[in-house]
């Protein structure tokens, strides 16, 4: 690298052409480091066209451009006149090609035949598949292969006794009374068949065995060595069975009634 040529006419040297530049605008060459980060000692050897410091010909042509325009001057003659001067080819910044643009465009995605040829293909298959497996293997469907079976179901006619035009009577619940009575014990059944009634039953040592509503279909059984006591709410609505037998209904409509049964009843104490 050339430390200092003379400058082939009468214009002055890059170096001396911007220190003339440089106190022209009232500049100091630590001013112009501090602008441009170029250290105090490259700037004066610029100044001086030593160029050694600035580290290679890049480098000199980058601190050239940057005092350049930090002393108010145009750099581009100045690089210019160094590479003449200093055999230094002047490099114009790259201009990216036009096919590096056309690369970065993503080509439009075309269609995946491949993809597309395996997915019939293994439809195909899983359609033969299943018609095989379906025709179980000589043609014909599962539904023909199938023996069908017959499922005989009674008839009503047949279960329904005859009698009360066809309707199925209402099951007596004085036989499940009676077979729960045992013998020389007091047995009340109170069935809420009319709806919701409240009950009270008592023993004969005046232990309270029930209090409570029942709903319409429930029932409660009560058993006792000598004596059950009842109060009965909404009697019309209550069905009595006592010892296995049924006395019918505890009394009317809305109406509350006190009942007492001992070991020998149905009849009401």
């Amino acid at each position: 690298m050339s430390i200092g040529n003379s400058p082939p006419d009468d214009r002055p040297s890059v170096g001396h052409a911007l220190a003339q530049a440089r106190v022209a605008a009232g500049l100091s060459v630590e001013d112009v480091s501090t602008t441009t980060r170029v250290r105090v000692p490259i700037v004066q050897s610029i100044e001086e066209d030593d160029f050694s410091r600035c580290g290679g010909e890049v480098y000199a042509r980058g601190h050239i451009r940057n005092i350049a325009r930090a002393v108010g001057i145009d750099p581009e003659p100045l690089i210019e006149q160094y590479a003449a001067e200093h055999g230094a080819p002047v490099t114009p910044p790259p201009v990216p090609p036009l096919y590096d643009a056309e690369k970065i465009r993503s080509d439009p995605k075309r269609p995946n035949w491949t993809a597309a040829m395996i997915a019939a293909i293994v439809a195909v298959i899983g359609f033969v598949g299943f018609t095989v497996a379906t025709s179980g293997g000589d043609g014909k469907s599962t539904a023909d292969a199938t023996p069908t079976s017959t499922v005989t179901t009674p008839s009503a006619s047949a279960t329904t006794p005859q009698g009360n035009n066809g309707a199925n009577p209402r099951p007596n619940p004085s036989s499940s009374a009676i077979a729960a009575a045992p013998p020389g014990k007091v047995t009340v059944k109170v069935s809420a068949e009319g709806g919701t009634s409240w009950i009270q039953a008592t023993d004969s040592n005046g232990k309270q065995l029930f209090q409570k509503s029942l709903k319409e279909g429930e029932s409660k059984t009560f058993t006792d060595d000598k004596k059950i006591k009842l109060i009965v709410g909404n009697a019309g609505a209550v069905q009595l069975f006592v010892n296995g037998k049924d006395i019918g209904r505890a009394g009317s409509n809305g109406a509350v009634v006190r009942l007492t049964y001992t070991p020998g009843d149905p009849t009401q104490g």
